[in-house]
Order: C-alpha cells, then sequence, then structure tokens
C-alpha cells in the first residue's frame, strides 16, 4: 500500500493543483461575467460551452494520449490551458467567453483523462480502491478550498487568473519530474447507451438528470449569491459549501447504498434535493444570514451531487465484469450531455423568468420528475440490496480515463456479485455473474 503510494505521488499533486487552478476558476468566472454586465442566459451559455467542450474532450483524450503518452499528453494540455486561463482576464464580448470556455472545457477533459488513467493504471486491483480514495480526498479538497482565495479586490483585475496560470503551470513540474513508468495507453470502448438503458434505466435517467441538475447550479452558484445580496467573498464560499457537502455525505450514503435497493437512496438524495432547493429558496425570500445559506448549500451538496455516484453503482450491479468499462463510460457521457444541455433552461428561468431564485426551481423540478420515474420503476421490479464495495465517484466534473483503459476497474468492489436475485419482471433484461476473488478491491477514479 505505502509503494502505492509513493508511485502515484507525482500525478497526486499535479491532479491537487490542477483542481485548485479549476476550483478558482469556477468561482471567478461567473463573478467577472456578472461584473462586465452580461445577462444570466449569456452566463448559461458560457456553462452550457464548456459541459460541450468537457463531452468531445472525453471521447478525444484517449486518441491523443496514445498518440503521445501521458507526459507528453499532460505538458502539452497544461500549457494550453494556461494561456487560455490567462485570455479569460481579457474576455468582454461573449461570443469569446463561450469559445474560451468550450475550449478550456475540452483541453481539461483531457488532462484529468491523463490524471486519472494513470492513477488507476499505476495500482494493483488489491489497493486500488484505498489508493483511489486518498487521491480523491486530496483533488476534492483543493476543490473545495481554492474559491475561498476569491475576494472583491481580486475579482476585479488580472490577478487571480494569473493564479490559477499558475497553479496549472506549476502542476507540469511533478508530473515532468517523475521516474514512475507511465502506465499503457487507454484503449477504446464501444459506447451503446440503448442496451445499457434497457439493462439500468434508473442509472442512466439518473446520470441524465444529474447532469442537467449539478452543472448549473455548481457553476452558477457564486452568481446566485451576488444576485440575492451576498458579498463576492460570501459567494464564492457557496461553492465550498457545496463541494464540503459532497465529501462529508458521499462515504455515509454509500454504505446505505450497500445495504438497500441503490434505487430507493436515488430516489431519497433526489428528493432530500428537492427539499434542499426548496430550503434555499425560502431563506433567500426570508433575507436569512450568509452562514445559514452556506449550511444548505451544505445540504443541497450532500444530496444532489452523490446521487451519480450510487447511479454508477446501481449500474454495474447488473452487468457481468467485461461490461463494466462501457457501462461506466456510457454513464459519463450521458452525464455530460445533461451537463451541455442543463445550463441552457436554468440560466433562461434564472434569468427572465423567476430570477435568481428560478435556478433552485428549475433543479427541484428536475429532481422531483427524476424522482417519479425511479419510483416508477420500483414499481414495476423490486430488487435485493448489493451488498458491500461501494467507491464513491465524486462530481469534480472529470473523464475517468479508468473507463477507458482495459485494464482498470473503476466500479464497486463487488461489481456483478449477487445480481439480482429476482428473475426478470415486466420485460426487463439482467444480466449477471460471478465475480472471480481476483476481482475484488475495486475502485472508481474522479469523473
Amino acid at each position: 500500500m505505502r509503494a502505492s503510494i509513493i508511485l502515484i505521488w507525482a500525478i497526486t499533486a499535479a491532479a491537487m493543483l490542477l483542481q485548485a487552478a479549476n476550483g478558482l476558476l469556477q468561482g471567478l468566472l461567473p463573478m467577472r461575467m456578472h461584473a462586465q454586465g452580461l445577462s444570466d442566459f449569456i452566463v448559461s451559455c458560457v456553462v452550457s460551452a464548456y459541459g460541450l467542450g468537457f463531452a468531445i474532450g472525453c471521447v478525444a483524450a484517449p486518441f491523443f494520449i496514445r498518440h503521445v503518452g501521458h507526459i507528453r499528453a499532460y505538458a502539452s494540455l497544461a500549457a494550453l490551458v494556461a494561456v487560455l486561463t490567462l485570455m479569460f482576464s481579457q474576455a468582454e464580448a461573449a461570443t469569446f467567453w463561450i469559445v474560451l470556455r468550450g475550449l478550456s472545457g475540452l483541453v481539461l477533459a483531457g488532462m484529468f483523462t491523463v490524471a486519472d488513467g494513470w492513477i488507476s493504471g499505476s495500482v494493483t486491483s488489491s489497493h486500488r480502491g484505498r489508493v483511489l480514495s486518498i487521491y480523491t480526498i486530496c483533488t476534492k479538497v483543493a476543490l473545495m478550498l481554492s474559491p475561498l482565495a476569491i475576494t472583491e479586490s481580486s475579482a476585479s483585475g488580472p490577478f487571480l487568473f494569473m493564479v490559477a496560470s499558475a497553479l496549472i503551470s506549476l502542476s507540469l513540474l511533478p508530473t515532468s519530474a517523475t521516474r514512475a513508468d507511465e502506465p499503457r495507453a487507454p484503449g477504446t470502448v464501444h459506447l451503446d447507451v440503448k442496451a445499457m438503458f434497457a439493462i439500468a434505466p434508473s442509472a442512466v435517467v439518473g446520470a441524465f438528470c444529474i447532469g442537467l441538475i449539478n452543472s448549473p447550479v455548481v457553476a452558477m452558484a457564486p452568481l446566485y449569491g451576488l444576485q440575492i445580496g451576498l458579498t463576492m467573498e460570501w459567494a464564492a464560499r457557496l461553492l465550498f459549501a457545496l463541494q464540503a457537502g459532497s465529501l462529508i455525505f458521499q462515504w455515509p450514503l454509500g454504505w446505505l447504498s450497500d445495504r438497500f435497493d441503490r434505487r430507493y437512496v436515488i430516489v431519497a438524495l433526489l428528493l432530500g434535493a428537492v427539499a434542499s432547493c426548496v430550503l434555499v429558496v425560502i431563506l433567500a425570500r426570508m433575507d436569512a444570514s450568509p452562514f445559514v445559506m452556506l449550511l444548505a448549500f451544505i445540504t443541497w451538496g450532500g444530496t444532489a451531487m452523490c446521487i451519480y455516484s450510487v447511479c454508477v453503482a446501481h449500474a454495474c450491479d447488473l452487468v457481468p465484469p467485461e461490461k463494466v468499462v462501457p457501462t461506466v463510460s456510457g454513464l459519463l457521457m450521458v452525464w455530460a450531455v445533461g451537463s451541455a444541455i442543463g445550463p441552457i433552461p436554468a440560466g433562461a428561468v434564472m434569468g427572465s423568468v423567476m430570477g435568481a431564485n428560478g435556478l433552485f426551481v428549475y433543479s427541484g423540478v428536475v429532481a422531483f420528475a427524476c424522482a417519479g420515474f425511479i419510483i416508477w420503476r420500483i414499481s414495476l421490479h423490486e430488487r435485493h440490496a448489493v451488498p458491500g464495495g461501494f467507491v464513491a465517484v465524486p462530481m469534480s466534473q472529470t473523464l475517468s480515463s479508468a473507463a477507458m483503459d482495459p485494464r482498470a476497474e473503476p466500479v464497486p468492489d463487488d461489481v456483478g456479485e449477487h445480481l439480482a436475485e429476482e428473475p426478470p419482471q415486466n420485460g426487463e433484461t439482467i444480466v449477471s455473474a460471478e465475480v472471480p476473488p481476483a476481482e475484488q478491491e475495486k475502485g472508481t477514479p474522479n469523473p
């Protein structure tokens, strides 16, 4: 275990620096656009461009890595995104913002593909889950803390963009200096979303709806804070609250989902997200204190931002080990499509229909509709719990390149073990398989 940690220290350090820059940009960009007078709809278009760029990067990154290798891919992409970050400080026109954010999403998808694939490919199956847990916590903390650096004075100038660019450039040092061997180049995976929907419709719909919800809320939370009267510092802290809630709630909810039909946990989280949306809207209308708003955002992050992990675990319960890689990849792509679409209706509702609170009205409606669909699926077919082995998949909005690597098993420890113990009902197709002992201790990297 210690040897595995030493082996991946370089990429973990690089990923922490990269996530620190990413978290800083997540808070800074909407505030900068707000200060320039761009409408909520234009901001949502910029967010959507990022999701679209990220989805394209998910597909293109494995081909680029196979062509030049992990280290060269990371170095070249880091240079590009460092330049793009500096260009944000000069952006004014809406078109310029949209193009820059789309390009940054494409490049960042490639960088996270390198980082996650390197981590997954550098450790053995017996240690992968624990090493990935350490990696996930380190990168999540960096993503969570970096927006706290935003202040009203620093957000108005180029200083924080320079800081973010410097962090990205510094992330080159540990990857370039490492003496560890690069993992094998990722392979390609055939994605069949239609077949995946036939096996696990609740997971597919859940992943898509989470993309519709989480992408606009995470991207526009600072803008929401400004519009309800929070200072820039407190608005940036809303991002901290979202990520903190996700980190705090992730593992207890994973433990719970190992002991019940995971769909019940998904429904409970969706309804919890609806309740959190209602709470945020009520508190905003009551002009609650910033600290109380922070607590409400922690609750929202702890529910809505944990759902994707349970969706992945549920889908992986229903497929044999050889189908896990395309299943995880397919869910990531479904989520990416949702994250590219979601900001547009969210921005429209927020900008011209209901004002700032429209963001959470939109999120609550989508979450409630998704919960209704999964309740309907549960009524058609009950399943037993699949005990043990849940590994969290935090929504850091990165592609798990382990899903593109035929050596990696980015799934819960017990994938396929004791699959649906009841025969299929109502025409539902369930694929089952026994997992050999060697397939235990699997992990799931950041999506």
